[in-house]
Formats: C-alpha cells, structure tokens, sequence
C-alpha cells in the first residue's frame, strides 16, 4: 500500500492577488509579474522570474567536489531556455465557468493534463472539473516553451501556470468589486465563485467579460503558500482516466480525416536499407482495397482502404532491397568496436598504498518502441500542409517539414495529439515526416501507421554502451571513482539539442562535444567517492538512436551501484550502511532510509534469494528502490507460455522525494512505471542484433516486464514536501530500480552481473519472424497468447 502525503487542508482563503500577505517567505509569497490580454473574455498569461539553484553537501572522509549536473543539469536548462516565452503561455475563462487552457506540451500518458489542470483549479479556486486542458498546436513563437523531455514540463510550467491563474483570480474579485460595489480585499472565492460579506455570490462565468481588457496589462500577483493548498498535493486520479478505459480517448489514428485512407510502409530487412527495384509494383496496386503504391526513401509505400488490406499488399511486395547503414553487424561486432572507442582509466591501484575495484559492464541495444505504434496523418497540398501526431518537439517538425516541402512555416500546421505512450520515442517526428513525403508524393492525404514490427526493427532504440569503472580504496575510504561509458552514438537531432545550444553560455562544463555536454548535464554520482571522473565516448553512428528515458543514466547507475556493492563487501561494510555513510544529501539518506526499513533490509533471505539497494537523483528528485529477487532453480525453471521467465522479482519498496508532488496518485503512478522499465531492462528486455538487423519484432518476443515478471509485493512511497516546487519526476525511477534489481542478481547468485539484460547471452528464447516479407503473418492463436 503506497502513503500519500496530502498538503494542509487550511480552508482560509489566501488574500486578493497582488496584495501581501503574512507568514515566513518563499515561492508562495513572492510577488510574481502577469499580463491580462486584450480579448472579450478574460485571458490571462504569465511572466516569472529565474531562481539560482546551489547544491547543498554533507561532509565526508573523502568528499568528491559537484560535478557539473549538480551545479545546472538538463532540467535546469530546459526550464531557463523555456523561461523567455512563458509570457505565451495563456488561460481563458469561458463565459460557462470554465477554464481552458492549450497546454505546450505533449500527453503521452505521463498525466501532465491533470497536473496542470491542478495548478489552474489551485490558484484560481476552481473545481478541478472545470478546468479543459488541450494540447497546443506547434506555435513557433514558443521557441523552447514547447518541447516535452527531461522531465521537465511541471517543472517549467509550475510557475507560469500558477501566476497566469492567480492574475485571473485577481481580475475576477476586481470585477465583482465594481458590481457589487465592495472593496476588493472584502471578497473571497470558493470553489469558481466570488462570495462577499453579506452573503453575495457571482459566479465565474457571469464575470468573465467584465473582467476581460480592452488592451495589454501588467498586473503583479502573489501566489499561495504550501500551507494554503487545497488541490496541489492531493492525490487526484487523471482526468482523462474515464475516457482511456472506454476507449472514447482519441490518439492520431482515431482521427477522420477527410480522404486520409490507411497508408503503411514496407520496409527493408536490414537497418536502414534501400530499395533497387520493385518487380510487382503494378499487381499490387490492383490487389482489393489498394489505391497506391509507390517507393519512397524508407521503403515502399502502400495506401488502401483499411489497415488489412495494407498488410496483404506489403506481404505482396517482391523487392529488391540494398544494403544498409549496418550491414553485417551483430551484438559482437559492435562490443568490439565500443572496446576500442573506451577512454583509458588513469588512476592505478598502488601495490601496499591501495586496492581497487575494476569492472567492465555491457549493455545491450534496448527498443524504444511505445505501445502506440509510430503514426502520423497528413495532408499535402501544393501550397500548404496539414499533419497530425504525438509530437514532443512540434515546433521542430514543423520547420523541419516546411523545409523538405519548400513552404513557409505558417503554410504548415502541426496539431499535437494525445500519444499511447513515449518516453523519448516522440521526440522524433519521423512518422509525421514519412507521411508528409508520402502524402506530397501521391497528391492524397494519408493516414500513416507503422506495424509493430516496424517498431522494434526500424524504429529508435537505446543505444549499446559499455561502462569500465574503477574505484580505488584505503583504509576503510573510497579514494577515487572512474566510470568511462562508451556507447554508440546517441541521436539528439531534436529540440532538447536545440535548447542546449541556444543556452550553451549557461553550462558549467568546459569545451566538450555536443553528447559528452548532454552526458555532464544528466550525470550525478549521488556518493561522496573522492576525485570522481564520469566521462562518455560514442562510436558507430549507422543506427536509429534516442534519448529513452534516462538517457544514459539506467546503465551508468547500475554499473555505479554494482561497484559500490563490492567496495562493501570488499571493506567488510554493510551496502547499506556504507551507502548511508557515503551519500552527498539528506534526502537521499531520507530515502534511503524508508525503502530500508520497510522493507526490512538485511532480513534473513533464503539461498538464492536476496536483496539489492539503490539511490538515484535526478532533476532536484531523490529515489530510492529496494528490490528482493528470487534466483532458485525453481523460479528460474518455470514454464510461462511464451515467455522468458528466469529470475523473479518478489517485492520492491520505492521511496520517492520530488520535493513537492503536485499529484501524488500520478507520482506513484510514474514510479510503477519505472520500476517495470527498470526490471525488463536488468533481467530480459534487449534486442539481438544479427546481420545488420534486430531479431526482435513485436512484444511478444522483446520481453518487457510482464504479470509473470512483476513483484507480488510493490510498494511505493511519497515523502513528505521537502520544498515548495516539483522537481523531475518521469524518468526517476528506471535507473534505481534497474540497479537494485541488479544489485539483488548480484547478491542472489553470488556473483556481480556485468552483461544487461543478464539474459541476453542465453540461448535465443525464441524463433525470429522472417525479415521478409517484414510484417510477419498476423497469428491466429491469440487468446492462447492472453497472460
């Protein structure tokens, strides 16, 4: 059962925006400045101020100096980059009573539409029900208010979103003031209305023309205390939730498009390969269904009146396929090709000075596949063009079509659409792309949908690394800690590379390549290691790469954790405890501290079974996972149908500080999340990669945390605030859970993991589907298949 901390529920109103008020200072009583916008309803928007963010240490034996993360993180530069346009981001109020409100950012099912209806229903004194968030359209203006990664839209838009709501309220009590003729700081509002004294109640509604302006102001505005909080902290289920599971939820391909007919892709066998010839192309364009059939640069493509019939015409296709970007490779070739990209350690053990713990770690390419498939709708015409996704960077796929089509960027639109998931997958637009190019090619709108094994084979992945670690000890103290991680090379051709570079004067890091500059931003040891060295190098460019949730962070974390674990053993020390001892931050060792008393660290476990601890920060956030795994032979043994079973994990205790969660029930639900990535990547989720080509080619054979792969026991908990703003909290809890799973392999079997997933190198669990045609026959055995 998870604990929730719900904020105080103080039923007094906080005093009329733009006065001030009593009580000790912070982000509550800070005078923040908005702007009410000439409009006949009132609209309101925002303009907030940049905090300096400073680390606080604990001391230690041997402290390590902050490292650049600690000094200004990814987190911390998407926030400054989106500051400037925050002014953009606008509420209107509806004669109705209703709120509306164009989110910038993305919904890929992280529940940023609750969270921010949250802020609006808080400082506006409105029902969490009348508030209507949507998602913005790619508005170019925005620049980098528009760009969904790093875990950092409640961070950035916390602010800005509570000020633009705290100048509507301020408007509204103005407007009651002058109709009921009572002083301003006389009102109060409750739940969309404005009460007086003597009993009088205007609604919302009723106000919002007379409190609209006929031209541009600046009205300044205090928000509420933490203390006043009556909807921010509380744990609210998703607004959205009803519709997600009526299937009345409406993602990019639920959408009628005038003329937009079923359009799919038949894709080569290897990555990225081309197409020489096509010796059917006319027999199949007058296969039932068929309307078009034409080669385009990832392959050929086939438009028809339903999705089946799209399927048969690929399965038709007889091509001719060239070679691709990594013809040949395989898991082999390409851990060798790291090995000779690793930077060299330099710090040596010294024979009777000291002892180190040397470990190399290997990690496999990962799918980045979502459970919505890649898709994408668009209608292109000789002088404009419409398109419709899931897109995390809108703003980039916009200007980047516009380009491929010649066109100004206002003759694009981009409407952004709720996604089935995404997790870095959606910061490529490449879907929206194929699609326009298929669409311009054929003079029709499509309505574009890759197969689920385009997916895993053609689509993003997690790039392979390998991380070489060396820490060095003496007299019960860590001396040095080096960690080069050497992966290949991850894709950052999207907005986040974008607000890097325009903040680069920011970066408290010296002259590094673009990828080594992303790894310092993300990258923080939360242990006092002494001179601690984390450096990245990348080879190997020939593959669809992204920034998948963490980045880098799962697999520095867990080759981290793991050496950690032999420094303990190897000073005779408990994990824990040296953890404990070892942590830079008080909420750190807060977490650390729960997971371990509940779930009751060091208890006696049965061979082959134990425990395994980790700690993970990330974006001003701490978690901490206890995992407990079951490695016997009659575990590992056991027959699932159709799965990879091995290992079990058997109870899992999360701790999470996030500073202030601003919907907890959502926190838990991100941390869940996590907890199940963070498994599948330790124990069973890589891809094979044979012949310049993934074997994987649908879920069912990727083997990502399953109902027979979950922990019976989960527990997760929310600390109590720890400050009076949010901090990252999407990717939080894959690299600790990850790591702790990990750790508990290590401690189970007797013997430190060093190749992920552990069982990568074990014979293939399965029999690869046939690379051609590539979609494989749809099975016919499906509710056999059903777990």
């Amino acid at each position: 059962m998870a604990r929730r901390h719900p904020a105080s529920a103080n039923e007094q109103n906080p005093p009329p925006a733009g006065q001030p008020s009593d009580g000790a200072p912070g982000i509550g009583r800070r005078r923040f400045l908005g702007y009410v916008l000439a409009a006949p309803t009132l609209t309101v928007a925002a303009q907030a101020g940049a905090e300096a963010l400073a680390p606080t240490t604990a001391g230690a034996a041997v402290p390590s100096l902050p490292g650049p993360a600690e000094l200004l993180d990814l987190n911390d530069l998407l926030t400054a980059a989106a500051l400037p346009t925050s002014h953009l981001i606008t509420l209107r109020l509806e004669a109705d009573g209703t709120v509306h409100f164009a989110l910038p950012r993305a919904e890929v099912g992280q529940g940023v539409t609750t969270s921010s209806a949250m802020l609006i229903a808080e400082e506006l004194d409105l029902p969490l029900e009348k508030v209507r968030v949507t998602l913005a359209d790619a508005r170019p203006e925005l620049l980098f208010n528009q760009l969904t990664g790093g875990s950092n839209t409640t961070v950035s838009t916390y602010t800005p979103i509570r000020v633009a709501a705290a100048v509507a309220r301020g408007r509204l009590l103005h407007a009651a003031s002058l109709v009921l003729g009572e002083a301003v700081s006389t009102l109060t509002t409750k739940a969309g209305t404005v009460l007086s004294p003597a009993g009088a109640v205007l609604g919302y509604g009723e106000l919002a023309a007379r409190a609209a302006a006929v031209a541009d102001s600046a009205v300044a505005v205090t928000l509420k205390d933490r203390e006043d909080f009556r909807v921010i902290g509380t744990a609210r289920r998703r607004l959205d939730a009803l519709d997600a599971v009526t299937g009345r939820k409406k993602f990019a391909m639920d959408l009628r498009v005038e003329g937009a007919l079923p359009t799919m892709v038949c894709r080569p066998p290897t990555i990225n390969g081309t197409v020489r010839s096509v010796a059917n192309l006319d027999a199949v364009r007058a296969m039932p269904g068929v309307t078009d059939a034409v080669t385009v640069s990832t392959g050929v493509a086939v438009r028809a009146r339903t999705f089946g019939q799209c399927v048969d015409a690929i399965r038709a296709l007889d091509v001719d396929w060239g070679p691709g970007t990594a013809e040949g490779a395989t898991d082999a070739t390409v851990l060798a090709e790291l090995r000779r990209a690793e930077l060299p350690l330099v710090v040596p053990p010294l024979p009777l000075l000291t002892k180190a713990v040397d470990a190399r770690f290997t990690f496999r390419f990962a799918s980045n596949a979502a459970l919505e498939t890649n898709c994408a709708i668009a209608d292109v015409r000789p002088d404009s063009a419409e398109i419709w996704g899931s897109l995390k960077a809108p703003i980039v796929a916009q200007e980047q079509i516009a380009l491929r089509l010649g066109l100004p960027v206002s003759a694009v639109r981009v409407h952004v659409t709720e996604g089935g998931g995404s997790f870095g997958r959606k910061l490529f637009h490449d879907a929206a792309h194929e699609a326009v190019e298929i669409s311009e090619k054929l003079g029709k709108p499509v309505k574009l949908m890759w197969h689920r094994t385009d997916d895993f084979r053609q689509g993003r992945t997690h790039p392979m690394s390998t991380s070489r670690v060396r820490a060095t000890y003496s007299l019960g103290e860590v001396l040095t800690y080096e960690q080069r991680h050497t992966s290949v090379a991850t894709d950052f051709g999207h907005g986040i590379g974008e607000a890097l570079t325009a903040e680069a004067a920011r970066l408290p890091v010296a002259d590094l390549t673009f990828s080594e500059t992303m790894f310092q931003l993300t990258q923080t040891s939360p242990y006092h290691l002494g001179v601690t060295t984390q450096l990245l190098a990348e080879t190997d460019k020939g593959y669809h790469t992204g920034s998948m949730r963490n980045i880098y962070s799962p697999n520095v974390r867990t080759a981290q954790e793991l050496v950690v674990d032999a420094l303990a053993d190897r000073l005779d020390e408990d994990a824990c405890a040296l953890r404990r001892r070892l942590l830079k931050e008080a909420r750190a060792r807060a977490v650390l501290d729960e997971v371990a008393r509940r779930g009751r660290w060091g208890r006696p476990m049965e061979p082959g079974t134990a425990q395994g601890i980790a700690v993970h920060p990330e974006y001003h956030s701490y978690v901490a996972v206890l995992a407990e795994i079951d490695c016997r032979p009659a575990t590992t043994g056991r027959t699932v149908p159709n799965a990879c079973t091995g290992p079990r994990v058997t109870k899992v205790v999360c701790a999470v500080d996030v500073g202030l969660a601003v919907n907890p029930k959502g926190l838990e639900a991100q941390m869940m999340g996590g907890i199940s990535d963070g498994i599948a990547l330790a124990l069973t989720s890589g891809l094979h990669l044979r012949d310049g080509a993934f074997l994987e080619s649908s879920w069912d054979n990727y083997f990502y945390t399953r109902q027979w792969n979950t922990p019976p026991e989960l527990e997760i908990v929310v600390m109590p605030p720890t400050g009076d703003k949010p901090g990252g909290a999407g990717e939080l809890a894959v690299a600790a859970a990850m790591a702790a799973v990990a750790c508990a392999y290590g401690r189970a079997t007797g013997t430190m993991p060093t190749d992920f997933p552990v069982n990568h190198t074990a014979p293939l669990p399965f029999t690869p589907a046939p690379a051609v045609p590539p979609v494989p026959a749809s099975p016919t055995d499906g509710r056999d298949r059903v777990l």
